[in-house]
């Protein structure tokens, strides 16, 4: 089964930082397995601002080749309305992208930072979406 996600960039830095972690497994999902991401514009430019951040210290080639990969699966959304008003700013595009991809499929968006977004079934930690895969696997 495939899952429609929008991923937080909390959860790429993560996962860029340690592979092994459950945020980790998400990308590696989302490179290889059940999720397929979603995407615009703005959200490639907030990947790309974040992890090349010096305070990360990530390889340059690194980052490329794994954006490169998750935009080769990714499908992409404009923005849908919102009527719920987020703590941060930068929030915003996840959230709207996730809004406007639901009209047509269920979508989830994943993040580690649950108190950014409001409380939906649809927004879940990396742990929740990592079990909702293996739900469908089972079924």
């Amino acid at each position: 089964m495939k899952y429609y996600a929008v991923l937080d960039t909390n959860v790429i830095v993560s996962a860029m930082l340690r592979s092994s972690s459950v945020p980790g497994q998400v990308a590696s999902e989302a490179l290889h397995g059940d999720i397929i991401p979603v995407l615009n514009d703005d959200i490639i430019a907030e990947y790309e601002d974040v992890l090349s951040r010096r305070k990360f210290r990530f390889d340059k080639k690194a980052v490329k080749v794994f954006l490169e990969e998750l935009k080769k699966r990714a499908v992409y959304s404009d923005y849908g309305l919102i009527e719920d008003e987020l703590p941060d700013p930068k929030d915003v595009v996840f959230y709207a992208v996730l809004m406007e991809k639901r009209k047509d499929e269920d979508t989830y968006l994943v993040t580690g930072n649950m108190k950014h977004f409001p409380m939906r079934t649809y927004i879940v930690t990396p742990r929740e979406m990592l079990d909702i895969i293996e739900e469908g696997r089972i079924e």
